[in-house]
């Protein structure tokens, strides 16, 4: 019995599509959180899932996995920044947030972000308390 191929195809041919996850993860762990629509958001968070627990390994052979697909920058930012903190949790690394319709198309929209992030406010809050 034939299945279905994996995948969202986005009304893209295979290179555009293939590009498009390529920088809109590489985005996700620039930043660590992006808005978008809701289904891309759930096709991201596939590759996003995938590369981080590549990245946890931490050895040559990842980091030239994880080159094949992200420029060397975020490859390193993700292996020495990013992965360490997730080295206890198996998967579940991205949260989804649905957000209302776009008022333009009445797309439904979306915010992908990891899950461990570092918070600017939180980070503030711990030194102020420290200087008490």
């Amino acid at each position: 019995m034939n299945k279905q191929k994996q995948g969202n195809k986005f009304s893209r041919k295979s290179g555009p599509r293939k590009a498009l996850m390529k920088t809109w993860v590489g985005s996700l762990f620039l930043r660590e959180r992006i808005t978008t629509t809701e289904a891309k958001a759930k096709e991201f968070r596939r590759f996003a899932e995938r590369f981080l627990t590549k990245a946890k390994r931490g050895d040559l052979t990842a980091r030239r996995y994880l080159l094949r697909y992200l420029p060397p920058r975020i490859v390193k930012k993700l292996i020495e920044e990013i992965a360490p903190k997730y080295q206890t949790r198996n998967g579940g690394y991205t949260r989804i947030i649905r957000l209302g319709a776009r008022k333009s198309d009445n797309a439904k929209m979306a915010i992908i972000e990891l899950v461990e992030k570092t918070d600017k406010k939180k980070v503030v809050k711990k030194i102020s308390k420290e200087k008490k």
